[in-house]
């Protein structure tokens, strides 16, 4: 039984009908910001702890990136499945299969959390000793992971709220709150790091802390104030239908997550051996590195609501528009990038590490300079991804990633058996680009348009 859905009231957005393009940009703005925001309190982390810690604590919190990743990549899947769904049911106007979505994310993403938690938290140190971690800083790295697996619930929580919304077409509240924990955090790390001197346990405890607080407050918002996820208590339960469609587009997503941080892993398996000074420099490289493509993650999020709701709306040709428009944003942010870090890759550099460890800032350069040559393919893989998985064509976002693994495992084990750690660098350049070749072929097959879990709902 399909409502009508009132969107004046409160931030949610019918991206179904006016420019793509102005859609595109107020709805990623704001995703940006966010983005932006969520980069620059992991940053804050890396240069409060290689400045008062050192080199040693930098590489530890660095080398459990990959790892955390992997352990949130069920939670973060399964929300995006959610949220494909959510978005086509809203543009189809079907406001009761928008609650049971909503009702049952709940359940399907903390239920996730709290599992990969535990498993996280036990296997902490197991990982850590695959990826070759050196004996000086794996205690430190093991700590700082069994503080982020305790605190996944509440980043599993915050994602499955935001992305309700998002699928709603509002991006400004999870930005709001989202801004509000970036600031916490850093004050949190300043106190626990520099006041009571807690180490990588403190920048841990800042993350996991924010992260409940943004969880908290923005499934308060949501409850009173979008009429569309009000649900009584007792309607608050699973949707078997729903957990199924969840699943199925759900886990395709989080397998797509987990190919990628595996992929990251082999990677940073291969930084490991090179040492902490090595691991320091990718680490910091790494955290800018993740500043600059937040542009075309952003975009790319754009693109999965867009696409939604036009696909819940049948509406193919709009979403060919929009890719056609999300394509020549990222580009031309790409071309305007390339110069500002090619050149000032060092001053940045300066900020994260002490003055004294110049081969540390001096390979973090390299480690910046190569990859923004390819900085156009990782934002088509953004668009592409997120649009295919908009439609509901989940299982080639998961191929990407099993593209980026295999990509990744090979040329930088071969390119650093050739050139050492300056061939990790190109590895990460050259995987971008024939990973992205992969979204844009299937994209121009086409084959997306009917994987829509609308068409098999409309009927009843």
């Amino acid at each position: 039984m399909k409502g009508i859905i009132q969107m004046k009231k409160d931030l949610t957005t019918d991206m179904t009908m006016g420019s793509p393009i102005k859609h595109l940009l107020q709805f990623s703005v704001p995703l940006l910001i966010g983005n932006v925001f969520q980069q620059l309190y992991n940053m804050v982390d890396a240069i409060v702890v290689g400045n008062y810690e050192g080199k040693e604590a930098l590489a530890a919190v660095g080398t459990t990136g990959s790892i955390n990743f992997l352990i949130f990549s069920l939670a973060l899947g399964l929300a995006s499945g959610i949220s494909i769904i959510t978005s086509q049911y809203f543009g189809a106007k079907d406001e009761e299969n928008i609650k049971k979505s909503f009702a049952t994310g709940a359940y399907v993403v903390i239920i996730s959390s709290v599992i990969m938690g535990i498993i996280g938290f036990f296997a902490s140190r197991p990982i850590l000793e695959l990826l070759n971690t050196p004996d000086n800083i794996i205690d430190q790295a093991v700590i700082y992971l069994k503080i982020c697996s305790i605190g996944i619930i509440g980043i599993g929580a915050y994602n499955w709220i935001a992305t309700i919304l998002r699928a709603l077409g509002d991006s400004i509240t999870p930005l709001i709150f989202l801004i509000v924990t970036c600031i916490l955090n850093i004050f949190l790390d300043l106190l626990f790091v520099i006041v009571l001197h807690m180490g990588v346990a403190g920048v841990a405890w800042a993350t996991i802390i924010s992260q409940m607080i943004a969880a908290i407050g923005c499934i308060v918002y949501a409850l009173m104030k979008v009429k569309l996820l009000r649900i009584p208590l007792k309607k608050f339960r699973p949707d078997n239908k729903i957990v199924k469609k969840c699943l199925s587009f759900g886990i395709p997503v989080a397998l797509q997550n987990s190919f990628v941080s595996l992929s990251i892993m082999a990677l940073q398996g291969i930084i490991n051996s090179y040492g902490d000074t090595v691991m320091a420099a990718a680490t910091a490289a790494t955290r800018i590195e993740q500043l600059i493509i937040q542009p075309g993650a952003s975009l790319g999020m754009a693109v999965a609501t867009f696409t939604g709701q036009n696909i819940g709306a049948g509406k193919i040709d709009r979403v060919k528009k929009g890719f056609n428009s999300a394509v020549r944003l990222i580009v031309g942010f790409s071309l305007f990038m390339l110069p500002v870090i090619y050149f000032g890759g060092g001053t940045i550099m300066d900020l994260f590490i002490k003055a004294e460890d110049k081969e540390v800032i001096r390979i973090g350069v390299e480690a910046l300079r190569v990859p923004c040559f390819f900085y156009s393919f990782v934002g088509l893989i953004f668009i592409t991804r997120n649009l295919l998985s908009g439609a509901g064509d989940v299982k080639i976002p998961m191929f990407m990633g099993f593209t980026e693994v295999v990509c990744r495992v090979i040329f930088a084990n071969l390119l650093s058996l050739q050139f050492g750690y300056h061939g990790i660098w190109w590895a990460t350049g050259l995987t971008w680009f024939l990973t992205s070749i992969v979204g844009c072929i299937r994209y121009f097959s086409g084959k997306w348009k009917d994987k829509t879990v609308i068409a098999s709902t409309l009927t009843h």
